[in-house]
């Protein structure tokens, strides 16, 4: 398994608003935009990435993070290895992201998600 990519979620009310906030300021684009989160990005490479929302999608909570990874699977593997599971999925969500929820040692809820594409 490869992590291809970590992204912090920051809460909001108004996922939009505050995109733009960060675009005018950061000289990122406005990649995505559901109404419920924005995604922001910046130069092809490297990869800069931030998001906005109020929730985390299909009505779950708003993970502290999102960690990116090519194999789902074995991502999964690995975290029931630790004695863990998963408090939400492993689900292939109505966008087409095939993800899990985990929550750390710590209480902080992770999304870990694999594009079909593997982004």
């Amino acid at each position: 398994m490869t992590v291809l990519r970590i992204v912090p979620n920051l809460p909001t009310r108004d996922p939009a608003a505050l995109a733009r906030f960060y675009a005018q300021i950061f000289d990122l684009e406005v990649e995505f935009d559901m109404g419920w989160i924005a995604f922001l990005g910046g130069p092809p490479q490297p990869r800069a990435q931030l998001q906005m929302a109020t929730e985390g999608g299909s009505g779950t909570a708003l993970p502290a993070l999102t960690i990116a990874v090519d194999d789902l699977d074995d991502a999964l593997a690995r975290l029931r290895a630790t004695g863990a599971e998963p408090v939400y999925g492993p689900v292939t969500e109505p966008w087409g992201v095939r993800r899990f929820y985990l929550r750390d040692p710590d209480g902080n809820l992770v999304n870990v998600a694999a594009h079909s594409e593997a982004r």
